[in-house]
């Protein structure tokens, strides 16, 4: 039986994937997640899961962040994005993150069906429209800060994701039922992996994941 991961935060759209994957895959078992902390609650109880189709938009994801970590955490598994982003340097910047195939949210059922089944059987599915000749395209230093988030415990992670929507220490304590002391202890940790000095400079390092790519506005520093 295999076990199928969808992260979109849509139900009615979660749901149409999820008939397309028992299209596919008539067996398998499917579980749902509509945020990325989500997300990395599923993957820590089911880590030997067999796909994962990925929105890249999400509460607690900025872009390609959730999958540069998801890729770095879990190697082994296949990312199918799912997107309504049309545009071929988005479907690029996809597969130079490791996303092993890109579904727009236009595609029709057959299409989606077709990409599953290729994926699984090892290959790269792009739709037909964008992936003509198309490949892994990344900025020197998106790649290198993928590289960093990548190396992020989940618990990191998710500290990171709300540093770059501008939370403050205490309010990330109280979504992750945590202490302050806790969450200054993984921004020390996070800071260290992406080589700077202040919760605004990471903050900015993140934005180079996002889809537009626009630099944050300055924290307050509270470390």
């Amino acid at each position: 039986m295999r076990d199928v991961l969808i992260a979109d935060d849509h139900p009615l759209f979660r749901d149409a994937l999820t008939r397309a994957v028992h299209t596919a895959l008539p067996d398998a078992a499917v579980h749902g997640a509509d945020s990325v902390p989500a997300l990395l609650a599923l993957l820590e109880s089911r880590p030997d899961a067999d796909l994962l189709l990925l929105d890249l938009h999400m509460p607690g994801a900025r872009g390609f962040s959730a999958l540069a970590h998801i890729r770095g955490q879990y190697p082994g598994l296949p990312v199918i994005v799912v997107s309504a982003h049309e545009e071929v340097a988005v479907l690029r910047r996809a597969l130079g993150h490791g996303a092993a195939g890109y579904i727009p949210k236009s595609a029709a059922v057959e299409s989606i069906v077709d990409a599953i089944n290729a994926v699984l059987g090892g290959d790269v599915w792009l739709p037909p429209r964008l992936g003509a000749d198309a490949h892994g395209e990344l900025k020197a230093d998106e790649a290198e800060i993928a590289a960093r988030v990548a190396e992020l415990t989940p618990q990191q992670f998710r500290v990171l994701s709300m540093i770059a929507e501008g939370k403050l220490n205490k309010q990330i304590a109280f979504e992750l039922n945590v202490s302050e002391a806790t969450v200054k202890a993984h921004m020390t940790a996070i800071m260290r992996k992406l080589g700077v000095s202040n919760r605004t400079q990471v903050a900015l390092l993140a934005s180079h994941l996002t889809l537009e790519q626009i630099p944050p506005p300055a924290l307050p520093d509270e470390d």
